[in-house]
């Protein structure tokens, strides 16, 4: 296929307009007319993972995560940045990011499935869609109440099963009882205020820091930070099932999957 046909298969389904206005999204790197035969697929565009899809012979990189952000005044090998571009362009490999409007049409619901969550709502509205039954709200998080209360410390090693993760950080007494939960998937520093207008009982989400933690913790509402990584890499097996099921005739590769630090106990 060509990579403009593969970018609008990937908009139909997740449509560039859901994405946020400071996002940015889309082809970013490479050409659109290229012949796509090999795709492979990262939650970010580093170093190792466009050095990965070089070697392998891709045609195409996915990420979720935009490796340009900022309008970029210079392109050259004494930036890491550029040293991607660089890098891209020399291997021919066209680049496309799929982010907040990845959040908004994919991830908010992905991660409530993980989660099993039952008859979730949206939990930051961020838009509407049409539907059969008229306008929807369509936005990024979940929030729901569980089918049976259980205590933070159950409930941090639900997250932590349900997402594959070797720790998660919690904020909140281990005892406290969780009726209503909330997803956020990367970064919830911003989720903090609409989960407790929510009535939110522990906010699952990354990116959390001290100050933001313990205030949320006054306000009655727990913390669970998975690590953005840690929520968000449910990207990876879900576009790889999307990309084999639209694009039969391409050769897919998914990056690995592992945390980008390390802890040290």
């Amino acid at each position: 296929m060509i990579c403009r046909e593969i970018i609008k298969e990937i908009e139909v389904r997740f449509p560039k307009h859901y994405a946020m206005e400071w996002d940015n999204v889309g082809l970013q790197v490479g050409r659109s007319d290229k012949e796509v035969k090999r795709i492979y697929l990262a939650l970010d565009a580093t170093d190792e993972v466009i050095e990965e899809a070089a070697d392998w012979g891709a045609d195409m990189l996915i990420t979720h995560h935009p490796m340009i952000f900022k309008a970029m005044k210079k392109i050259n090998d004494e930036d890491f940045i550029g040293r991607r571009v660089l890098k891209l362009i020399r291997d021919d490999i066209s680049y496309y990011a799929m982010h907040t409007n990845y959040d908004v049409m994919g991830m908010a619901e992905l991660a409530g499935k993980v989660l099993e969550l039952s008859e979730p709502e949206v939990l930051e509205v961020t838009g509407s869609m049409h539907s059969e039954s008229g306008e929807v709200p369509v936005g990024i998080g979940r929030v729901a109440d569980l089918a049976q209360p259980m205590d933070l410390k159950s409930c941090a090693e639900m997250v932590k099963k349900a997402f594959d993760l070797p720790n998660v950080k919690i904020f909140g007494e281990p005892d406290m009882q969780v009726h209503r939960l909330g997803v956020f998937p990367g970064s919830g520093k911003s989720a903090i205020s609409v989960s407790l207008e929510k009535g939110v009982d522990v906010l699952v989400t990354g990116d959390i820091d001290h100050h933001e933690g313990i205030d949320a913790v006054a306000q009655k509402m727990a913390v669970i930070d998975a690590g953005h990584y840690g929520v968000e890499h449910i990207f990876i097996a879900d576009m790889e099932h999307f990309c084999r099921e639209r694009f039969p005739e391409a050769e897919i590769r998914t990056a690995k999957i592992r945390q980008p630090f390390w802890v040290l106990t």
